[in-house]
Formats: structure tokens, C-alpha cells, sequence
């Protein structure tokens, strides 16, 4: 229960931090989409540990390897089965944690909820569980891309009181990519990553804001009511771990504003419906309007932090605990292609689902 996601474009993953490996199964990718390792290999690149000094030293190649629906490089309209071994598992680290409960993980949850639990690394509930998400929305991303012209990107724009004011339509991913912390405004990813590291110093971690956005969703994508375009979008990314928030559009700073001052004026320019502004966030009913969709995604501190913290243990006993083990100071820097992913597989199920019922 509570391991797949979407309807028509559908994803299930499986697997733990310390486990063989991690992946996921896709149902419902059209057929004869061109589609390789390749396709994937660079987003999981973008996700994967050990890739910068800022992120947790883990070392995993993180290699994926498509296992299914996949013939001569065209996909077959059956499931496409990808995974990736873990290789550099280290559960001595945690064995303290198979006895006490970290404070703000899932240990306690999980142990209540299921009397077992995998404790090395987190279990299901560690960040590694985002490979399948992050391998399916690579493919997602390309066939946004190729069928309707949607590009999908995400950036960092705020680590705990470091921010910028990111226009979403004036980054690139090349702007992106530029820094480790991934943040376009090179001047403010250096006081970011200045940030980590003093952060990561005194053990302890800290949290941030993510941009999602999506350019060029066709007016008409989602559905009124229980399954509005922002409802799914804010599933998704309150999915990811770490997260704590979701707005879209002005979100809560519209509430400074009136309604005359808040309302997304229309013109007809040349020929088409457009908006003066887009408070709106490219969404408007639950449903596409046409502009660019964006939104920001809350992520807390990372909970693990090096430092001895009152606890319990799984009898119930007051005790304390210090972590150990390898781990984010800051998850946002990794978190981006999970953004970017989520919002990928969400616009394709619409995309899919709006195909089937006005066969556009």
C-alpha cells in the first residue's frame, strides 16, 4: 500500500537504503518512445550521493539498468522495469538505531504502525527510495518533451535564511547545473554553500525552498474537483521525504493581497487567450490555462544531525542517542531532480488523461 502513484502513466517502486538495490516499474509509457540508459543516467547523476562536498559522502554510481518494456531501443507499451544496485552499504553504522528511535525519522511510525521495521539506513523510508521516482520521471520528462514541448526544471532558491527571487521563466538548467548547491544566482549559491559547509561543521543541518516549474502545458491539463491539476502536483511533492510544504502561484503571500489586485487579467494576443500576470501559477480550476506552472516545495532540516538528542527506545525507555553513519547537511541540492520528476510524472498522467477523455 502506498508504494505507486498516478493512473494512465503509473509508477510503483520497491526497495530499501541497505538492501540489493532500488527501483521502480512503469506502466502506461506509450509505445515507440525512443528510450535508453542514457535517457536516465544523467538525472540519476544529478540525484545520486557523493557527487559534490556539500552532499552526503555516500559513494554509489548509482548505474541504472532497464530490465524491461524496452526493445531496440523503442518502448513496447508494456511495463519498463528499471533498478539500481546499492554498492556501498554500510549498516554497522546503524546499529544503535536498530534499539532507539532517531528523533523526526519514521523509526518510531514505521515500528507502531508495522511491529518490523529496516533499520539500516532508514529502510524504505530513506531518500534512496527516490531512484525509481527519479529514473521514471527522466522518462516522463522526455515525453513531455518530444509529444507536447513541456520542460520541466527546478531550482534551489532559499537555504534556511539565504534566499533569492527566481523569475520562472529566466533560468536555464545550464544556470542550474553551474553550482554543486544548484541554485541560478551564482553569487547567492556561494554564500549558500558556505552555509552547508559551517552547517555540516558544527553537525548539524539545515532546509530550503525549491522552484518547480513547467513551461508550455497546453491549456485543458487536469480535472475539476478531487483531482485538480495543483491537488496531484501538491501530492506529489509532499511525497518526496523531507518536505513540509507546497504552494503554487502567489500561495500564502496572496493572502496580502485584494482580489482586484490579485486577479490574472485575459487578452487576446494574437489570437490566443493569455493572462497580464499569473498569480494563478498556470493553473486555474484545477485545470492548465496555458501559462507557466510554478510552485515552491518546503524541505525541513535534515532530522539526522551529530549531536547526542533525547529519545526512546523500542521498549519505551528514555534514553539518548548520537548518530553516525553518512548523511546530507541539507537535502535540497539532491532533492532538485526529485522536484523536477514529480512534476514530470504528474503532467504526463494528465496528459495522458486528458488525451483519452477529449482526444487532444
Amino acid at each position: 500500500m502506498g508504494n505507486s502513484f498516478g493512473q494512465l502513466f503509473r509508477i510503483t517502486t520497491w526497495g530499501e537504503s541497505h538492501g540489493g538495490g532500488v527501483g521502480v516499474v512503469l506502466d502506461g509509457c506509450p509505445p515507440r518512445l525512443s528510450l535508453s540508459e542514457a535517457d536516465i543516467q544523467p538525472d540519476l547523476d544529478r540525484r545520486r550521493p557523493g557527487q559534490s562536498k556539500i552532499v552526503t559522502p555516500r559513494k554509489e554510481s548509482d548505474t541504472v539498468q532497464i530490465l524491461s518494456g524496452v526493445f531496440e531501443g523503442r518502448t513496447l507499451g508494456t511495463p519498463i522495469s528499471m533498478w539500481v544496485k546499492n554498492e556501498d552499504q554500510r549498516s554497522e553504522a546503524y546499529s544503535e538505531m536498530s534499539e532507539k528511535f532517531r528523533p523526526s525519522h519514521a523509526d518510531y511510525t514505521y515500528q507502531a504502525k508495522y511491529g518490523i521495521r529496516a533499520w539500516p539506513g532508514g529502510g524504505r523510508t530513506s531518500a534512496r527510495e527516490t531512484i525509481g521516482r527519479v529514473a521514471a520521471g527522466a522518462v516522463a520528462k522526455k515525453l513531455l518533451r518530444e509529444r507536447w514541448g513541456v520542460e520541466v526544471l527546478a531550482c534551489v532558491t532559499r537555504i534556511q535564511d539565504v534566499q533569492v527571487a527566481v523569475d520562472p521563466n529566466g533560468f536555464t538548467l545550464d544556470q542550474v547545473e553551474a553550482t554543486p548547491v544548484r541554485c541560478p544566482d551564482l553569487a547567492v549559491a556561494e554564500r549558500m554553500i558556505e552555509l552547508i559547509e559551517s552547517t555540516r561543521s558544527a553537525g548539524d543541518s539545515v532546509g530550503g525552498i525549491i522552484l518547480g516549474v513547467a513551461r508550455g502545458v497546453p491549456v485543458g491539463w487536469g480535472d475539476p474537483v478531487f483531482d485538480r491539476l495543483e491537488a496531484d502536483l501538491g501530492k506529489g511533492m509532499l511525497s518526496l521525504p523531507a518536505t513540509k510544504g507546497f504552494e503554487i502561484g502567489s500561495g500564502f503571500g496572496g493572502v496580502a493581497m485584494t482580489g482586484r489586485q490579485h486577479n490574472d487579467l485575459f487578452r487576446n494576443v494574437d489570437g490566443r487567450v493569455r493572462t497580464t500576470t499569473n498569480r494563478s501559477g498556470g493553473v486555474q480550476g484545477g485545470i492548465s490555462n496555458g501559462e507557466t506552472i510554478y510552485f515552491n516545495v518546503a524541505f525541513k532540516p535534515t532530522a539526522t544531525v551529530f549531536h547526542e538528542q533525547d529519545t526512546v527506545d523500542v521498549h519505551g525507555q528514555n534514553t539518548t542517542l548520537k548518530p553516525r553513519g553518512r548523511h546530507d547537511a541539507c537535502v535540497l541540492p539532491r532533492a532538485v531532480p526529485m522536484v523536477e520528476a514529480m512534476t514530470a510524472l504528474v503532467l504526463v498522467d494528465h496528459a495522458l488523461r486528458h488525451q483519452a477523455q477529449c482526444g487532444a
